[in-house]
């Protein structure tokens, strides 16, 4: 709002104006957590002179990439198509009704990078909108004919096969970093789907190359400088294949994904390191994203508090580190963390990143200590450490409640929640829950993308939901389910799901469109009216088959057909091409394994120690097609149960004198089971034959 160029939000009025005065739009997308859209302002959109530029030969329109991921999906693709590389701060130049024709991502001031100066562009493309319109109108075309064939899925491409999962995963494997972890070279990206896959299809096969693999880059991301080895959490990537040096921003859906994979791997490997990593994402995320008082997650971390440092908040000179600690805590601490007089940050050589270097035991013997010694005083310096960070200039923290974001990191506080024990977790995933539910979700219009904004004083706007805010909705609905076995939320799920399949299926090709059908009367600005149908995670997962998932969930509840037909549909419309998207496709192979693979529901009935104990043992191995719910006797006696439930468990022989588990797999049950032992014995496989309940 400070800066001299004349913004306009994305509207009808932005688009009205460069019709009537013949101008061409200039979009800027970006992100609160953007380092480069922080430096693009300061180098250029705080200019006077660039400001001049802009404001004469333009309409000015700027956008949040997180608050509006539909316009920034479209003008990705566009600028793709044209410079060969997308990504933030997207800066596109289009003609006044909103077809892009030219653009790309930072800008510099004078010409650097191999890239042309922002002023020189601006002067030759308002100029090219002059002199070359004819030109301009023709790329036009071409750039939205591009746009409309990335993502639209015309036709379904054959028949769903279970092969795909292994074609997923072979794919992934082949760019397994067997020295580092992790897929891929540098940067280097984390890929949570992929871990979720990898780590069911372990459980089921016992393959020890799958264990590998994910139990590897767990260990690697979590002792290297990509997570805050303070204050717990990841940041977004590396910028080195090694996992040492991030972009410093955190993202909540990063972390949200990243906390289902390390409470996941726990359950798979029984590895504390694992449940000890979950333990703090989650205290990072309750300190720093959560709204404690009205419930709900805030969307992110900046990187910087500054444009004039990179990561100076996280990382830290030995002469900090000096400073904050004692003689000796500072020796187990420099060589824990790799703590030098040079560093790794380049733009400031003794600014050192925190990664784990060397082991308690390695450190105990070079300093001839015992290891209980090295441990204390490891503790006390990081308690230390961040006690001092806390004094630092803060990054700053985007506080808007996206819905989509916010389903993602309630699911996850769920999970761990429930294996973990951290009831505080729970609550506050169902206090978030309430939340979205009361203030984001209306029966008649739907769902909104965002319901609180980081600004209060800001203009409010709605911004009506896309398919990742209904889909993820629907399972965080289903796993407040599991975690209450109140029956409320089953209807909330339900009623959700059907708003998702009415506003977004495409009822003749199959699957979901990324927004929802126009009804004909509001008017389509720029290319939003180009259809999409996600199916690549990006970095969350891919909208239709998380939707596929939601169906499929709530069949095994409601025993509703038109759930499983619809996702069936969905995940047809990519079966034939699926594999060629390798670990990008990685939630299509999680929606395969829910549709190829029967789900099994855990029941247990009853209350006291023993019922808890059986709880326990049903929660405790994982598998992504199994769910565990604890009822009481009178809601089973009551049928305060799902559909599906209803129709099986009370047909069961009656129990009342202790407390049963009951497992049904496919609305078959088995008889009733009584002993914890028993029931992890049936729950890994070692089962009799199934009866009809």
């Amino acid at each position: 709002m400070h800066q001299p160029i004349q913004w306009h939000q994305w509207g009808e009025e932005a688009f009205a104006a460069a019709q009537r005065e013949n101008k061409p739009i200039l979009l800027d997308i970006g992100a609160v957590w953007c380092h480069w859209c922080h430096v693009m302002d300061r180098e250029s959109y705080d200019s006077p002179e660039i400001a001049q530029i802009v404001n004469e030969h333009f309409i000015a329109v700027k956008v949040d990439r997180d608050e509006r991921p539909d316009i920034d999906s479209r003008y990705q693709v566009a600028v793709s198509s044209i410079s060969g590389q997308g990504g933030w701060p997207l800066t596109a130049f289009l003609t006044p009704d909103g077809k892009p024709f030219y653009g790309g991502t930072y800008f510099p001031p004078d010409d650097q990078y191999g890239r042309p100066s922002f002023k020189r562009v601006l002067l030759s493309i308002a100029n090219a909108y002059k002199e070359k319109h004819g030109d301009v109108v023709e790329q036009a075309k071409m750039v939205e004919s591009a746009i409309a064939q990335a993502e639209s899925h015309a036709g379904r491409t054959g028949e769903f096969s279970p092969r795909v999962i292994d074609a997923i995963i072979g794919s992934a494997l082949s760019m397994f970093d067997e020295t580092n972890g992790g897929f891929g070279n540098a940067p280097k990206f984390f890929h949570p789907a992929i871990l979720d896959l990898l780590i069911d299809q372990y459980v089921r096969t016992g393959k020890e190359q799958l264990r590998e693999v994910f139990v590897s880059t767990l260990e690697k991301m979590a002792r290297g400088g990509v997570y805050d080895q303070l204050a717990g959490g990841f940041h977004r990537y590396s910028v080195d294949e090694r996992w040492i040096v991030p972009h410093f921003e955190k993202m909540s859906y990063d972390n949200s994904e990243l906390l289902k994979n390390y409470v996941h791997a726990y359950q798979a490997t029984g590895s504390v390191f694992f449940a000890d990593v979950a333990r703090d994402i989650v205290r990072w995320m309750d300190e720093w994203l959560s709204a404690r008082e009205q419930g709900g997650f805030y969307a992110s971390q900046d990187a910087d508090y500054s444009m004039d440092d990179d990561g100076d908040y996280f990382t830290w000179t030995l002469q900090e580190a000096q400073s904050a600690l004692t003689e000796d805590e500072t020796r187990v601490a420099s060589l824990y963390y790799d703590i030098n007089e040079i560093g790794e940050m380049h733009h400031n050589p003794a600014k050192n990143v925190l990664f784990v270097r060397a082991s308690l035991e390695d450190i105990a013997r070079r300093l001839s200590l015992a290891p209980a010694q090295v441990q204390t005083l490891l503790e006390s310096a990081k308690t230390k450490m961040y006690a001092a960070r806390l004094n630092r200039p803060t990054p700053y923290v985007d506080k808007p409640v996206y819905v989509s974001w916010n389903a993602l990191c309630i699911s996850a506080y769920f999970e761990a929640g429930r294996v973990l024990g951290l009831n505080s977790a729970r609550h506050f995933a169902l206090r978030s829950l309430d939340r979205i539910l009361a203030d984001g979700w209306n029966p008649t219009s739907g769902l909104l993308h965002v319901i609180a904004y980081s600004d209060p004083g800001a203009e409010k706007h709605a911004v009506a939901g896309v398919l990742d805010d209904y889909a993820f909705s629907v399972i965080a609905c289903l796993d407040a389910y599991e975690a209450t076995a109140d029956l409320t939320y089953i209807n909330f799920a339900r009623q959700i799901a059907d708003k998702m399949v009415h506003l977004f299926s495409d009822s003749v090709s199959g699957g979901f469109f990324d927004t929802a059908k126009s009804e004909g009367t509001e008017k389509i600005l720029g290319v939003l009216g180009t259809p999409r149908k996600p199916f690549q995670d990006s970095p969350t997962p891919a909208g239709n088959p998380a939707a596929a998932i939601a169906l499929l969930r709530l069949h095994a509840y409601t025993n509703d057909r038109s759930y499983r037909d619809r996702a069936g549909e969905t995940l047809e419309l990519l079966a034939g091409s699926a594999a060629q998207y390798g670990l990008f496709a990685a939630t299509y192979g999680l929606a395969a394994v829910h549709f190829s693979q029967p789900h099994t529901q855990v029941a247990v009935v009853g209350d006291g120690k023993m019922a808890d104990q059986l709880y326990a043992a049903a929660i405790a191995p994982f598998s992504i097609t199994k769910s565990a719910i604890k009822l009481t006797p009178g809601a089973v006696a009551a049928r305060a149960l799902p559909p599906a439930l209803a129709e099986t468990l009370p047909n069961l022989p009656a129990i009342h004198d202790s407390p049963m588990a009951v497992v049904c797999s496919d609305f078959t049950c088995q008889p009733p089971i009584t002993h914890p032992d028993e029931l992890t014995r049936v729950l890994r496989g070692d089962h009799p034959e199934t009866k009809r309940g």
